[in-house]
Formats: C-alpha cells, structure tokens, sequence
C-alpha cells in the first residue's frame, strides 16, 4: 500500500519558481491559457506573460495543443503560474547583444503602429522610431503593419529593457556602398546615364548611382541658358559626359552639352540667303547675331547700315530681332559673316517709272505734262 502511495507521488513534477518548464496548451481563454507541464494540476499563463508586447486575447497567439517552453514564476500547492515571455526575453537579450555588438543586420516584422514609430516582438520589446524608418520622410506608417524590414540595433540597454532598432541605418549603408563602388569605377571621359536630382541657380546635380555629380550651368547646352530649368527638369533621365572626378572630396564634374551635336554640325545655310536671328551681342566691331541656338554670326559694323555709324549702339540693341543677309559661311573655323545693309537693299522698293508720274499727274489734275509746260517751250523755239 505504502509502494503504491510512493509510485503514485512520483507520477507528478516537482516544480520550483524559476525553474524553465515544457508545457502542453490544454484550454484557450480571452485572458490566459492552462498548459500541463507534469505537474499535479495545470499550470496558468496569463496574458500579460504571453508576450513582450500588447495581446488583445490570447487566442491570436495560441491553441489548443501547442507546445511552449515556459517559465515558472510562482509555485505553490494549488498554484502554479507561468511565463513565455521570461523564456522568449532570456533568450533574446543574449542574442540581441551580440548582433549589437558585432553590429549585425537582421529582419523584423512589424508588430504595431504607434505613436512616434514601429514596434517590433524581438522577445523583447522592439522600437524603431519614426526617423529611423526610411530615409525620406514618411507621413502614414499603417501600410507598415505586418511589414518585413532590415534593420541594426542601434541602442541597446538591458538594464532598462530598451532596444532601439534602425531601418533607416541599413539604407544608408547600402547607398555609401553603392557610391563608393560609383565613385571608384568612373571615369574622365565616361558617357553614362543618370537621373536629375536637383536644379540650382548654378546648374543642375544629377544622380549617377548613390552619388551625385555637378553639370554647371555652362554645360548643360550648346546655347546660352540662363536658367537650368530651361533645358532639364527634375527625374529626368540624361546622358552625361565625365569631365572630372575628385574622389577625396567626392565630386564628379559632368557635361550635358558634350553628349549632344555641336550646332555647328547642323548649320544649313549658304552664302545669299536671308536668315532671321536676335541680337546677342555689341562690340566695338559690330554685331553677333545668333541666328540658330548656339550658332553666331557676325555683322561688321559697316554691314550694319547704309548710313555711317559711329557705334552698332547707335542702330541696334541686344535682344532685338533682325533679318540680315547671309555674306559668307566658314564652317570649318565656325564663322558666319552677315549684313543688315544688303538685307534692307533687297527690300528697297522698285523706283517709280515716268509712266507713274504720267498716271499720277493726268490723274490728279486732268492735265498732261504737255499741256502744263507746252507754253514754256515754245518761248525757246
């Protein structure tokens, strides 16, 4: 009888607080589960000590016959209550200091939206704060929810169950490698794509991939611009031309303009035509007159009227429209000569004949010519 009472004691565990337990799920409630774990009545996890972060009920997390890994944090005859959350936390911390320490990327999923960030179930409690998601600015984390992201701890406290996580951090690395494999594979004189980041009084910044390079003002075309917006816009796709990289400093000087046909190249203008073009320029000399973008020529100042003139000043001003006669063409030293004078001479009206004068006269007055001065000749005969 008393082998019977002893075999029968044995059948049960002897559990102690802070002792680490398995643990089979018998029954799901809103607010805690029983688990058996071998001893003489079933153990209870609470809600609270299911997980690190905020459980509506615990049936989102759990059900029946699920096998855990528990923790005991209070034992007594009629009583025992356990913990997942103290495993899942002594497990984590471990773990967490050491990809801490060797500064380690990992995925997480994205718990819960919350004021100022994200929170994250590391078996620690998780956060990754608002400035530390993305690199560009985000107004709306809830498509985040449920969300995979790469991240690095970037502040780690155990004494004060803090952990800071970082999305943001990842990204940076990524774009500096990508920048220094850019930055050390370019060349003077490379023609490569990339895509206008930003405009600037002074020219326009275009990203070449991770790294951003600098087509001054200058270079952005053949012609004259007084504004980079008249030539490129934002997000567009452009050719460029390497004409200098300074790797200490990262810059990258580029070119537009030495990727497109000279406008000289596409001149089609012969000696005797009569071209319109805008006043550019005034020198001493005369005028530079630009009668195609980027194309100039020039009209001597005694080419510019048939009257004598001191200075071009005195008959024409930059930014005015004129029509001139095409003199010579030289395009293999890319020069242009033109007149103002002959244009306005093949423009000059024809001269009015004797049979004009006649009409206008018998016209006007009834009388011929013959009639008004006949008594005149006749005193000479």
């Amino acid at each position: 009888m008393v082998e019977e009472m002893n075999n029968e004691m044995t059948e049960f565990k002897s559990v102690e607080t802070g002792d680490i337990v398995k643990g089979k799920v018998t029954k799901v409630e809103e607010k805690h589960a029983l688990l058996d774990v071998g001893y003489k009545i079933d153990g209870i996890l609470p809600i609270s000590e299911l997980s690190s972060l905020h459980i509506e009920k615990v049936s989102d997390l759990l059900n029946e016959g699920d096998e855990l890994e528990l923790k005991v944090i209070k034992s007594s005859e009629d009583e025992l209550v356990l913990s997942k959350r103290a495993v899942d936390a002594e497990k984590a911390w471990g773990e967490l200091e050491e990809k801490y320490n060797n500064k380690n990327t990992f995925e997480v999923e994205v718990a819960d939206i919350v004021k100022g960030g994200l929170v994250v179930d590391l078996g620690v409690r998780g956060f990754i704060p608002a400035s530390l998601v993305e690199r560009h600015y985000v107004e709306d984390f809830s498509e985040y929810k449920g969300k995979r992201l790469t991240v690095k701890i970037v502040e780690f406290d155990r004494e004060n169950n803090k952990v800071i996580l970082s999305h943001r951090a990842v990204l940076d690395e990524q774009v500096e490698r990508k920048k220094q494999d850019t930055l050390s594979g370019i060349k003077v004189g490379d023609v490569i794509t990339g895509t206008v980041q930003r405009l600037t009084d002074f020219g326009a910044f275009v990203d070449l991939g991770g790294i951003d390079g600098l087509v001054h003002i200058s270079q952005l075309a053949h012609h004259r611009v007084e504004t980079p917006s008249e030539v490129v816009s934002e997000g567009q796709e452009v050719q460029v031309k390497v004409l200098g990289v300074d790797r200490d400093n990262e810059r990258i000087s580029l070119s537009i303009k030495d990727t497109l046909p000279g406008p000289w190249e596409s001149v089609n203008v012969q000696a005797g035509a009569v071209v319109e073009g805008t006043v550019k320029r005034l020198v001493s000399f005369g005028a530079f007159v630009e009668i195609a973008p980027g194309v100039e020529g020039l009209v001597h100042i005694s080419e510019i009227s048939r009257r004598h003139i001191g200075t071009p000043q005195e008959v024409l001003e930059e930014g005015q429209t004129v029509k001139a006669k095409v003199l010579d063409v030289n395009l293999a030293e890319k020069r242009i000569s033109l007149s103002l004078k002959e244009f306005e001479e093949t423009e000059e009206p024809e001269p009015e004949t004797k049979e004009h004068y006649q009409s206008d006269s018998e016209t006007t007055t009834g009388f011929s010519l013959g009639d008004m001065i006949g008594d005149q000749l006749k005193k000479y005969k």
